[in-house]
């Protein structure tokens, strides 16, 4: 763990402030108390960074032990983002597999609202993506973790929200300020 010297110096706390004015003219005192600060603030941003570790959110070469914890492996070119999604959604889909379970774990890897519509007779679902427009970022994670959730006896499909040219009309979108994105970029507005 390297730390910079600014975010050690933001944690140092100032020593002579606890000395005897005397000790401000000695300069072997202030060499001294420097040095021990500078160590204190290292303390601190090391105690700092290991608390972070702790947490999903924020934990960074801890997502390596709590993948292990999961027994996740994670991608080679996987962003600290899409390790955390996985693994929250590995911890959201401990237990019983239910409906909402199934949301829970979908809106975790989605950032938006999602939608289970079950075909009870026909042995499968639909698992809709209705908060967020287009294809989630990190779609082979969520269909790898769908895979290990879901009920072996079940299918499914998905189905993705778009914006249609209605909606994007009633945005005082033309056809000649539509010219300037990219389909996809339109087919997502909203």
């Amino acid at each position: 763990m390297d730390f910079s010297n600014d975010e050690i110096l933001s944690k140092a706390p100032d020593l002579m402030k606890y000395m005897p004015e005397y000790y401000y003219n000695s300069s072997v005192t202030i060499s001294e108390l420097n040095s021990q600060s500078y160590e204190i603030g290292k303390l601190l941003v090391t105690l700092e960074d290991v608390e972070n570790q702790l947490y999903i959110d924020t934990a960074t070469w801890g997502l390596e032990i709590w993948e292990r914890i999961y027994n996740l492996t994670p991608g080679v070119n996987d962003t600290y983002t899409d390790r955390r999604e996985v693994l929250k959604a590995k911890i959201r889909g401990q237990g019983t597999t239910t409906k909402q379970m199934l949301i829970n774990t979908a809106t975790a890897f989605s950032g938006g609202e999602v939608e289970i519509i079950e075909h009870s007779a026909e042995y499968y679902f639909s698992l809709k993506f209705v908060g967020a427009k287009g294809i989630p970022q990190n779609m082979a994670g969520f269909l790898a973790m769908l895979e290990d959730v879901k009920p072996a006896h079940l299918n499914y499909d998905i189905q993705y929200s778009y914006t249609v040219w209605n909606v994007i009309e009633g945005e005082n979108m033309t056809w000649n300020n539509a010219n300037t994105n990219t389909w996809d970029t339109i087919k997502t507005y909203i």
